[in-house]
C-alpha cells in the first residue's frame, strides 16, 4: 500500500523581472508585466523590476547587483535573446553561470514548438544559477513569459510541486562555495 506524501505549505520567493530593450518603459512593457503578474499571482514577491538597454554592461552589472541582494531568490529576464547585433542578453547572463541549466531550454522549446513550431529555433533562451540564485533568460514576447511561467516556472518554483522542485534545493545551492570556503581555512 502506498501513502499519499504530506502535503507541503507554499513557500513565496521573491523574484526580480529584468527587461532588456532599447525602446520599452514600464509604461509598455508588456513581457515585464506579464511575468510580474503571473509571479504574483502564484503568491510570490516581486521583489524589483527594471528595464535595462540592450548592452552587455548595463544587463550584467543589473543582473550581478541581484545576485548579490540576498533577499532575491530568482531573478527572470525577458528580451535579448534573438540573432540580431543587439541581441546579446544570453552574452551578458550566461558567463556569470556557476551551474547552467540545460533542461530549461531544452523543455521551454519544447513547450514553445507546439505554439510557433519552428520559430522556436530564433530563441537562445537559458537558464543557470549564480551566488546561489535562480536566473532564467526569456524571450522578449509576452507569448514566450506565458509560456516558460506557465509550463515550466510556476511548478518548478512551487514547493508544493512533486516529485521535486527548484525550491527544495535552494538550501544546498552553494554548497560549492561553501565547500571550497572551508578547504581554504
Amino acid at each position: 500500500m502506498t501513502s499519499e506524501p504530506t502535503p507541503r505549505a507554499f513557500i513565496p520567493l521573491s523574484i526580480a523581472v529584468l527587461t532588456v530593450s532599447d525602446t520599452r518603459v514600464l509604461a509598455d512593457d508588456k513581457s515585464g508585466d506579464t511575468l510580474a503578474a503571473r509571479l504574483s499571482q502564484a503568491g510570490h514577491r516581486l521583489a524589483d523590476r527594471d528595464i535595462v538597454p540592450d548592452e552587455i554592461v548595463s544587463i550584467r552589472e543589473r543582473v550581478e547587483g541581484w545576485i548579490r541582494d540576498p533577499a532575491i531568490d530568482v531573478i527572470i529576464t525577458t528580451g535579448g535573446t534573438g540573432f540580431t547585433g543587439r541581441d546579446v542578453t544570453p552574452e551578458a547572463i550566461e558567463p556569470l553561470f556557476e551551474k547552467r541549466m540545460d533542461g530549461f531550454s531544452a523543455v521551454f522549446h519544447r513547450i514553445s514548438y507546439d505554439k510557433i513550431g519552428t520559430s522556436t529555433l530564433q530563441s537562445r533562451a537559458t537558464a543557470g544559477v549564480a551566488g546561489a540564485t535562480y536566473i532564467f533568460v526569456l524571450p522578449g514576447s509576452p507569448g514566450a513569459c506565458k509560456d516558460a511561467w506557465d509550463g515550466i516556472l510556476a511548478s518548478q518554483l512551487d514547493y508544493r510541486h512533486r516529485p521535486c522542485n527548484f525550491v527544495e534545493i535552494m538550501p544546498r545551492l552553494d554548497e560549492h562555495l561553501r565547500r571550497g570556503a572551508a578547504a581554504t581555512l
